[in-house]
Protein backbone atom coordinates (compact mmCIF):
# COMPACT_ATOMS: atom_id res chain seq x y z
CA UNK A 1 0.00 0.00 0.00
CA UNK A 2 1.41 3.22 -0.72
CA UNK A 3 1.69 5.62 2.36
CA UNK A 4 2.07 9.40 2.74
CA UNK A 5 4.49 9.54 5.72
CA UNK A 6 6.96 12.31 5.05
CA UNK A 7 4.94 14.44 2.72
CA UNK A 8 1.95 14.27 5.31
CA UNK A 9 4.28 14.71 7.91
CA UNK A 10 5.81 17.91 6.07
CA UNK A 11 2.53 19.38 5.26
CA UNK A 12 1.36 18.67 9.22
CA UNK A 13 4.43 20.48 10.51
CA UNK A 14 3.98 23.48 8.52
CA UNK A 15 0.08 23.88 8.35
CA UNK A 16 -0.73 22.42 11.93
CA UNK A 17 -1.12 26.14 14.16
CA UNK A 18 0.01 24.07 17.70
CA UNK A 19 2.51 24.42 20.26
CA UNK A 20 4.41 21.49 20.96
CA UNK A 21 4.12 22.40 24.62
CA UNK A 22 0.51 21.38 24.22
CA UNK A 23 1.23 18.44 22.35
CA UNK A 24 3.19 16.70 24.90
CA UNK A 25 0.99 17.84 27.05
CA UNK A 26 -2.00 16.53 26.01
CA UNK A 27 -0.09 13.35 25.19
CA UNK A 28 1.52 12.89 28.35
CA UNK A 29 -2.01 13.26 29.93
CA UNK A 30 -3.09 10.19 27.71
CA UNK A 31 -0.27 8.32 27.90
CA UNK A 32 -0.29 8.70 32.15
CA UNK A 33 -3.95 7.64 32.33
CA UNK A 34 -3.31 4.24 30.38
CA UNK A 35 0.04 3.84 32.47
CA UNK A 36 -2.14 4.55 35.62
CA UNK A 37 -4.98 1.93 34.36
CA UNK A 38 -2.58 -0.88 34.33
CA UNK A 39 -1.99 -0.93 37.71
CA UNK A 40 -5.12 -2.75 37.86
CA UNK A 41 -6.22 -3.76 34.25
CA UNK A 42 -3.20 -6.33 33.30
CA UNK A 43 -2.12 -7.41 30.52
CA UNK A 44 -4.87 -5.46 27.96
CA UNK A 45 -2.81 -2.18 26.91
CA UNK A 46 -4.44 -1.87 23.25
CA UNK A 47 -7.98 -2.32 25.01
CA UNK A 48 -6.88 0.78 27.64
CA UNK A 49 -5.71 2.54 24.69
CA UNK A 50 -9.19 2.10 22.68
CA UNK A 51 -10.95 3.28 26.09
CA UNK A 52 -8.86 6.44 26.84
CA UNK A 53 -9.24 7.40 23.08
CA UNK A 54 -12.90 7.17 23.51
CA UNK A 55 -13.12 9.11 26.68
CA UNK A 56 -10.58 11.92 24.93
CA UNK A 57 -13.18 12.10 21.81
CA UNK A 58 -16.05 12.13 23.82
CA UNK A 59 -17.86 9.47 22.71
CA UNK A 60 -19.49 6.13 24.61
CA UNK A 61 -18.24 2.79 24.60
CA UNK A 62 -20.22 -0.32 24.35
CA UNK A 63 -18.27 -3.92 25.70
CA UNK A 64 -19.53 -6.85 24.83
CA UNK A 65 -17.46 -9.35 26.68
CA UNK A 66 -18.42 -12.65 28.81
CA UNK A 67 -18.84 -11.64 33.22
CA UNK A 68 -15.19 -11.34 35.33
CA UNK A 69 -13.05 -9.65 32.90
CA UNK A 70 -13.11 -6.35 34.79
CA UNK A 71 -15.28 -4.40 33.33
CA UNK A 72 -16.83 -2.81 36.34
CA UNK A 73 -13.35 -2.58 37.44
CA UNK A 74 -12.41 -0.59 34.27
CA UNK A 75 -14.71 2.22 35.03
CA UNK A 76 -14.23 2.27 38.58
CA UNK A 77 -10.81 2.80 38.04
CA UNK A 78 -11.10 5.28 35.45
CA UNK A 79 -13.28 7.40 37.46
CA UNK A 80 -10.76 7.38 40.41
CA UNK A 81 -7.99 8.41 37.91
CA UNK A 82 -9.68 12.12 37.10
CA UNK A 83 -10.27 14.44 39.27
CA UNK A 84 -13.34 17.26 39.13
CA UNK A 85 -12.78 20.59 38.41
CA UNK A 86 -11.48 23.02 41.33
CA UNK A 87 -11.49 20.02 43.75
CA UNK A 88 -8.64 16.97 44.06
CA UNK A 89 -11.10 14.28 44.49
CA UNK A 90 -12.63 11.95 41.92
CA UNK A 91 -15.00 12.68 39.52
CA UNK A 92 -18.32 11.19 40.31
CA UNK A 93 -19.10 7.33 39.27
CA UNK A 94 -22.19 5.88 39.21
CA UNK A 95 -23.35 1.98 37.91
CA UNK A 96 -26.94 0.92 37.08
CA UNK A 97 -27.55 -2.56 36.97
CA UNK A 98 -29.89 -2.98 33.93
CA UNK A 99 -32.80 -5.54 34.67
CA UNK A 100 -36.27 -5.95 32.82
CA UNK A 101 -38.44 -4.48 36.09
CA UNK A 102 -36.46 -0.87 35.78
CA UNK A 103 -38.10 2.15 34.79
CA UNK A 104 -36.95 5.22 33.49
CA UNK A 105 -37.41 7.15 35.94
CA UNK A 106 -35.05 4.83 37.94
CA UNK A 107 -32.26 6.41 36.03
CA UNK A 108 -33.27 9.72 35.21
CA UNK A 109 -34.66 10.86 38.31
CA UNK A 110 -37.98 11.72 39.22
CA UNK A 111 -39.80 14.89 40.48
CA UNK A 112 -40.79 14.40 44.32
CA UNK A 113 -43.49 16.60 46.09
CA UNK A 114 -42.19 18.51 49.04
CA UNK A 115 -45.77 19.27 51.22
CA UNK A 116 -43.75 22.10 52.85
CA UNK A 117 -42.61 24.46 50.44
CA UNK A 118 -45.80 23.12 48.36
CA UNK A 119 -43.85 22.09 45.21
CA UNK A 120 -42.40 19.84 42.95
CA UNK A 121 -38.23 18.91 43.50
CA UNK A 122 -36.45 17.14 41.03
CA UNK A 123 -34.76 14.42 42.87
CA UNK A 124 -31.35 12.93 40.09
CA UNK A 125 -31.44 9.52 39.11
CA UNK A 126 -27.76 8.17 38.48
CA UNK A 127 -27.25 9.45 35.07
CA UNK A 128 -26.28 12.67 36.65
CA UNK A 129 -22.56 11.11 36.89
CA UNK A 130 -19.38 12.07 35.20
CA UNK A 131 -18.38 7.89 34.05
CA UNK A 132 -21.82 6.01 34.19
CA UNK A 133 -21.49 2.36 33.91
CA UNK A 134 -24.59 0.88 32.01
CA UNK A 135 -24.29 -3.00 33.77
CA UNK A 136 -25.92 -5.42 30.89
CA UNK A 137 -27.91 -2.79 29.01
CA UNK A 138 -29.53 -5.42 26.82
CA UNK A 139 -31.02 -6.78 29.89
CA UNK A 140 -33.48 -3.73 30.62
CA UNK A 141 -36.45 -2.49 28.27
CA UNK A 142 -36.52 -0.30 25.22
CA UNK A 143 -38.16 2.34 27.55
CA UNK A 144 -35.51 2.35 29.47
CA UNK A 145 -32.80 2.32 26.63
CA UNK A 146 -34.43 5.36 24.61
CA UNK A 147 -34.04 7.47 28.31
CA UNK A 148 -30.97 6.60 27.47
CA UNK A 149 -30.36 7.52 24.36
CA UNK A 150 -31.15 11.31 24.58
CA UNK A 151 -29.06 11.57 27.69
CA UNK A 152 -25.95 9.84 25.43
CA UNK A 153 -27.11 12.10 22.24
CA UNK A 154 -27.85 15.47 23.93
CA UNK A 155 -26.29 15.37 26.81
CA UNK A 156 -29.03 16.16 28.98
CA UNK A 157 -32.55 14.75 30.73
CA UNK A 158 -35.94 16.01 30.02
CA UNK A 159 -38.76 15.00 32.85
CA UNK A 160 -41.55 16.26 33.14
CA UNK A 161 -41.49 20.28 30.86
CA UNK A 162 -38.14 20.75 32.24
CA UNK A 163 -34.54 19.73 30.88
CA UNK A 164 -31.94 19.54 33.07
CA UNK A 165 -27.93 19.50 31.37
CA UNK A 166 -25.11 16.71 32.20
CA UNK A 167 -21.64 17.74 32.50
CA UNK A 168 -20.09 18.50 29.93
CA UNK A 169 -17.84 15.54 31.18
CA UNK A 170 -19.90 12.58 30.47
CA UNK A 171 -18.97 9.11 29.57
CA UNK A 172 -20.93 5.92 29.39
CA UNK A 173 -19.36 2.61 29.28
CA UNK A 174 -22.26 0.10 28.56
CA UNK A 175 -21.80 -3.38 28.84
CA UNK A 176 -23.63 -7.19 27.13
CA UNK A 177 -23.09 -10.41 27.64
CA UNK A 178 -22.86 -11.59 23.80
CA UNK A 179 -23.66 -15.77 25.45
CA UNK A 180 -26.85 -15.14 27.01
CA UNK A 181 -30.01 -14.16 24.89
CA UNK A 182 -32.70 -14.95 27.08
CA UNK A 183 -34.75 -11.89 28.84
CA UNK A 184 -32.69 -9.59 26.69
CA UNK A 185 -34.08 -6.81 24.66
CA UNK A 186 -31.08 -6.27 21.54
CA UNK A 187 -30.29 -2.84 21.29
CA UNK A 188 -32.52 -1.00 18.76
CA UNK A 189 -30.29 0.94 15.72
CA UNK A 190 -30.64 4.47 17.08
CA UNK A 191 -29.23 3.16 20.64
CA UNK A 192 -26.32 1.30 19.13
CA UNK A 193 -25.58 4.15 16.88
CA UNK A 194 -24.20 6.43 19.74
CA UNK A 195 -21.64 4.38 20.97
CA UNK A 196 -18.48 5.80 19.24
CA UNK A 197 -16.62 2.41 19.57
CA UNK A 198 -17.50 -1.35 20.62
CA UNK A 199 -14.88 -3.37 21.91
CA UNK A 200 -14.13 -6.68 23.64
CA UNK A 201 -11.40 -7.44 26.72
CA UNK A 202 -10.47 -10.74 26.25
CA UNK A 203 -9.32 -13.05 28.66
CA UNK A 204 -5.73 -12.67 29.77
CA UNK A 205 -2.50 -14.71 29.21
CA UNK A 206 -1.45 -17.43 31.39
CA UNK A 207 1.36 -15.56 33.09
CA UNK A 208 -0.69 -12.40 33.78
CA UNK A 209 -3.84 -14.05 34.89
CA UNK A 210 -1.05 -15.89 37.52
CA UNK A 211 0.07 -12.26 38.35
CA UNK A 212 -3.77 -10.90 38.53
CA UNK A 213 -4.67 -14.26 41.29
CA UNK A 214 -1.27 -12.99 43.40
CA UNK A 215 -1.92 -9.87 43.10
CA UNK A 216 -6.45 -9.38 43.25
CA UNK A 217 -5.87 -5.58 41.94
CA UNK A 218 -9.12 -5.05 41.72
CA UNK A 219 -9.44 -4.94 45.73
CA UNK A 220 -5.55 -4.35 46.53
CA UNK A 221 -4.44 -1.87 44.45
CA UNK A 222 -7.71 -0.15 43.57
CA UNK A 223 -8.97 1.38 46.16
CA UNK A 224 -5.54 3.19 46.58
CA UNK A 225 -5.66 4.68 43.24
CA UNK A 226 -5.83 8.58 42.91
CA UNK A 227 -6.32 11.32 40.35
CA UNK A 228 -3.37 11.93 38.19
CA UNK A 229 -5.05 14.55 35.83
CA UNK A 230 -8.18 16.47 35.79
CA UNK A 231 -11.55 16.53 34.02
CA UNK A 232 -10.96 20.20 32.94
CA UNK A 233 -7.81 18.78 31.31
CA UNK A 234 -9.18 16.24 29.42
CA UNK A 235 -12.00 18.56 28.03
CA UNK A 236 -8.99 20.73 26.52
CA UNK A 237 -7.66 17.35 25.18
CA UNK A 238 -10.57 16.86 23.20
CA UNK A 239 -10.72 20.05 21.93
CA UNK A 240 -6.62 20.26 20.69
CA UNK A 241 -7.30 16.76 19.01
CA UNK A 242 -9.75 18.70 16.57
CA UNK A 243 -6.35 20.71 15.45
CA UNK A 244 -4.34 17.00 14.13
CA UNK A 245 -4.20 17.47 10.49
CA UNK A 246 -5.84 14.85 8.39
CA UNK A 247 -4.98 15.09 4.85
CA UNK A 248 -8.11 16.23 2.53
CA UNK A 249 -7.51 12.52 0.38
CA UNK A 250 -8.00 10.41 3.61
CA UNK A 251 -11.08 12.39 4.72
CA UNK A 252 -12.57 11.63 1.56
CA UNK A 253 -11.45 8.09 1.84
CA UNK A 254 -13.62 7.51 4.97
CA UNK A 255 -16.43 9.36 3.66
CA UNK A 256 -16.10 6.87 0.63
CA UNK A 257 -15.97 3.59 3.11
CA UNK A 258 -18.90 4.69 5.34
CA UNK A 259 -20.91 5.41 1.66
CA UNK A 260 -19.31 2.36 0.32
CA UNK A 261 -21.02 0.27 3.59
CA UNK A 262 -24.55 1.49 2.21
CA UNK A 263 -24.30 0.00 -1.02
CA UNK A 264 -22.49 -3.08 -0.80
CA UNK A 265 -25.00 -6.32 -1.51
CA UNK A 266 -24.06 -7.63 1.47
CA UNK A 267 -25.06 -5.23 4.17
CA UNK A 268 -28.92 -4.56 4.79
CA UNK A 269 -27.90 -1.03 6.55
CA UNK A 270 -24.84 0.69 6.56
CA UNK A 271 -23.39 3.79 9.14
CA UNK A 272 -24.55 7.14 9.03
CA UNK A 273 -22.81 10.47 8.48
CA UNK A 274 -22.15 10.00 12.29
CA UNK A 275 -20.49 6.85 11.73
CA UNK A 276 -18.14 9.57 9.44
CA UNK A 277 -17.25 12.03 11.98
CA UNK A 278 -16.88 9.49 15.06
CA UNK A 279 -14.73 7.79 12.72
CA UNK A 280 -12.11 11.22 11.97
CA UNK A 281 -12.50 12.21 15.51
CA UNK A 282 -10.63 9.14 16.31
CA UNK A 283 -8.01 8.89 14.38
CA UNK A 284 -7.15 12.16 15.43
CA UNK A 285 -7.02 11.26 18.82
CA UNK A 286 -5.56 8.33 17.84
CA UNK A 287 -2.45 10.33 16.34
CA UNK A 288 -1.92 12.31 18.93
CA UNK A 289 -1.65 8.98 21.30
CA UNK A 290 0.97 7.56 18.84
CA UNK A 291 3.12 10.93 19.07
CA UNK A 292 2.54 12.19 15.69
CA UNK A 293 0.35 15.78 14.39
CA UNK A 294 -1.10 13.95 11.49
CA UNK A 295 -3.27 11.16 10.67
CA UNK A 296 -1.83 7.81 8.84
CA UNK A 297 -3.26 5.11 6.84
CA UNK A 298 -2.78 2.93 9.38
CA UNK A 299 -5.06 4.60 12.00
CA UNK A 300 -8.34 4.17 9.68
CA UNK A 301 -7.41 0.29 8.79
CA UNK A 302 -7.29 -0.49 13.06
CA UNK A 303 -9.93 2.02 14.11
CA UNK A 304 -12.54 1.61 11.16
CA UNK A 305 -13.74 -2.07 12.46
CA UNK A 306 -14.10 -1.32 15.95
CA UNK A 307 -16.12 2.93 14.84
CA UNK A 308 -17.92 0.99 12.38
CA UNK A 309 -18.34 -3.06 12.63
CA UNK A 310 -21.71 -2.42 15.16
CA UNK A 311 -23.46 0.23 13.43
CA UNK A 312 -23.96 -2.34 10.31
CA UNK A 313 -26.78 -4.67 9.66
CA UNK A 314 -25.47 -7.72 7.52
CA UNK A 315 -27.54 -10.20 5.28
CA UNK A 316 -25.27 -13.07 5.75
CA UNK A 317 -24.75 -13.26 9.65
CA UNK A 318 -21.33 -15.23 9.03
CA UNK A 319 -19.79 -12.57 8.11
CA UNK A 320 -17.09 -10.87 10.48
CA UNK A 321 -17.64 -7.40 10.61
CA UNK A 322 -14.22 -6.68 11.52
CA UNK A 323 -12.71 -8.46 8.67
CA UNK A 324 -15.31 -6.91 5.88
CA UNK A 325 -13.91 -3.90 7.28
CA UNK A 326 -10.08 -4.26 7.44
CA UNK A 327 -10.24 -5.52 3.95
CA UNK A 328 -12.84 -2.62 2.39
CA UNK A 329 -10.15 0.13 4.17
CA UNK A 330 -7.79 -1.53 2.51
CA UNK A 331 -9.06 -1.96 -0.88
CA UNK A 332 -10.01 1.81 -0.53
CA UNK A 333 -6.92 3.18 0.61
CA UNK A 334 -4.88 1.54 -2.10
CA UNK A 335 -6.69 3.65 -4.52
CA UNK A 336 -4.94 6.84 -2.76
CA UNK A 337 -2.05 8.33 -5.46
CA UNK A 338 -0.10 10.22 -2.58
CA UNK A 339 2.04 11.48 -5.22
CA UNK A 340 -0.22 14.18 -7.06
Amino acid sequence: MQNHGDKQKNKAQKSLSIKSSQFSMHRSLMLELIKALERVIRGKHQVLEHVVTTLVAGGHLLIEDVPGLGKTTLAKTLARLISGKKQKKSIEFKRIQCTPDLLPYDITGVDIYDPDHKTFIFKQGPVFANILLVDEINRTTPKVQSALLEVMAENQVTVGNKTYAMDKLFFVIATQNPLELEGTYPLPVAQIDRFFMKITIGYPDEDIEIGIVHDDPAHKIMPGVHPVCGSDELLRAREFCEKIECDERLVRTIVRIIALTRKHRGVELGASPRCSLMLLKACRVRALLKNRTYVIDQDIIDLAPLVIGHRLKFKDIHINPHEFLRELALAELKKINYQE
